[in-house]
């Protein structure tokens, strides 16, 4: 059953009010999505809708429709290669350009939640927003001691929405698993119900408030990155240092100070690389919007960390899976490629691993032999999952936000420095993240840490012998039982088959008496009666 149909149509009702089916030429798009655009006009709010020449209407509309659809333009104003220049310039304001909401409700909230009044926490407090996202909005102030900080507040009454709206991409997500093997494959609802989880986590500031502290712990003193401190938090409000910077995708300013791109974009590349390998702890959301740079010292630029509150992590196997296929990538090695993803787990048993080390070959191999101007990185991943249909290959949902990550950095750096190769940068950057890792001298350090918690469960070994003996020994003893049982029930069959064939056969023998001599009729049946007769006795 479709869940939430009022909100479907509501949706649908928001697409045909924005004449959604004008933004793209019908030729130029696949035909399944034709029919989309028919749909679309099909709504009677398309009939008498003005807003066929309206420059802003995929951004007022994905604002009409929420949170998460401002997180898909998010996530597409990184990709100039996808997007024509008139519609990324509109998915580009909703990085910190949606509308606000009132700042009479925003002072009422952080009241509330900080359970103080406006003039008690801050000395100074600007009415106009600096910025406003799918999730909160953030005002400046001034402490008063002096310190000028933001001040982040959640957006009120859109849990339940994003909630409602996560139950229809569920509801999407498990018909397409039913109906296409690479949505399967992906464990395309695991997704679903991972970013869920993120988003949700997203509504309270004390999360994010966490992570930016860890992230700022991680960088302390840092050459390259910059991460805020945080003053004061509750569930919907945060308050921070505030910050000198421009958004990484002003370019202009960089040229204009003198800034040398090549370098900030491997600054940036090597920051990414730190993130997931030495802390494993990735920001997860890296649109324009929460990516700044400093502008105090242009010859030395810093990154800033904003907005923390979608953050990734890897398990340690999955942390070294992922280091060891790069490297196997980076060398052109795609029989080695094929045998880490298969130690990994991904690859079903009887796979033609031959045949797929060609095909990741065909298609993975120009990301090293071209420069990233030259690539298509989002086809590329395409043709990658289309490989993973054709073999059946498992790929775990827990590494999609590290994609998504991915193609957010790929869309960042290309738009900062083209040429950037990003391979050789970070080669040398995993190379050695591999060898300290796999370092003996490092595995011993490890098992003298866990040294102690096993001398602590030492006294625990005993009882466990015991159970375990005990376990076994019932274990045994059940296994006999249902063995004695299973050969009284054969020898049982195994009767009753011989009894079924000496009858069959006598019967069959006297029938056929009967039918050449009438005469002797009755004295089958006397005989067929005695037979039965033997047989109950027998019973």
């Amino acid at each position: 059953m479709i869940p939430h149909v009022s909100r479907l149509l509501e949706l649908w009702r928001i697409a045909a009010h924005y004449r959604l089916d004008t933004l793209f030429p019908a030729e130029e798009l696949p035909e399944k999505a034709r029919h989309l655009l028919a749909l679309i006009r099909l709504h009677p709010a398309a009939w008498s809708s003005r807003e066929r020449k309206n420059p802003l209407k995929l951004k007022q509309a994905m604002e009409d429709m929420g949170p998460l659809a401002i997180k898909m333009g998010q996530l597409l104003s990184t990709r100039r290669d996808l997007m024509p220049p008139e519609v990324l310039s509109q998915l580009v304001l909703l990085q910190d350009q949606v509308k606000p909401f009132d700042v009479a409700v925003a002072k009422q909230r952080i009241q509330q939640s900080l359970k103080a009044d406006i003039d008690t926490l801050f000395s100074r407090f600007d009415q106009q927003p600096l910025a406003a996202a799918s999730i909160a909005q953030v005002h400046t102030a001034a402490l008063h001691d002096g310190r000028e900080v933001v001040v982040k507040v959640t957006r009120p009454d859109i849990r339940k929405q994003i909630l409602q709206d996560f139950e229809i991409l569920e509801w999407l997500g498990a018909s397409l698993e039913k109906k296409l093997e690479a949505a399967r494959a992906l464990h395309l609802s695991e997704i679903i119900q991972n970013y869920r989880h993120i988003i949700l986590n997203e509504l309270d500031l004390t999360l994010e408030a966490d992570n930016t502290r860890r992230m700022r712990h991680y960088f302390t003193g840092s050459s390259m990155m910059y991460v805020p401190e945080v003053y004061m938090d509750s569930t919907d409000v945060m308050v921070a240092e505030r910050i000198t910077g421009v958004p990484i995708s002003d370019i202009a300013t960089f040229d204009a100070m003198g800034m040398d791109r090549a370098d900030l974009a491997e600054k940036g590349l090597t920051i990414f690389f730190t993130q997931v390998f030495r802390d494993n702890f990735f920001h997860a959301d890296m649109h324009p919007g929460n990516v700044f740079v400093e502008t105090i010292n242009p010859q030395n630029p810093r990154f800033i960390a904003l907005d923390c509150a979608i953050m990734g992590e890897l398990s340690k196997h999955d942390q070294m899976t992922v280091a060891r296929m790069l490297l196997a990538v980076m060398n052109s090695n795609f029989l080695q490629l094929i045998q880490v993803v298969h130690q990994a787990g991904w690859i079903p048993p009887g796979t033609d691993q031959d045949a797929l080390s060609r095909e990741m070959r065909r298609t993975v191999g120009p990301m090293v032999s071209k420069p990233m101007d030259q690539l298509d990185f989002a086809g590329i991943l395409l043709q990658v999952m289309d490989i993973a249909r054709r073999f059946h290959l498992e790929i775990p949902p827990q590494l999609m936000l590290l994609l998504k990550t991915l193609v957010h950095v790929e869309g960042l750096g290309t738009d900062l420095y083209p040429q950037l190769d990003i391979w050789k940068l970070a080669k040398p950057i995993l190379t050695e993240w591999i060898k300290s890792n796999m370092s003996p001298v490092k595995n011993i350090k490890e098992i003298g840490q866990q040294i102690p918690d096993l001398l602590l469960g030492a006294h625990d070994l005993p009882g466990l012998l015991i159970d375990s003996l005990n376990g076994l020994k019932n274990q045994s003893y059940w296994h006999d039982k249902q063995l004695r049982e299973l050969q009284s029930m054969r020898l049982q069959v195994d009767q009753q088959q011989r009894r079924s064939w000496i009858y069959g056969s006598v019967i069959a023998v006297l029938l056929t008496i009967a039918i050449i001599s009438p005469w002797y009729v009755s004295t089958v049946l006397i005989v067929l009666a005695s037979l039965l007769a033997i047989g109950r006795l027998g019973k």
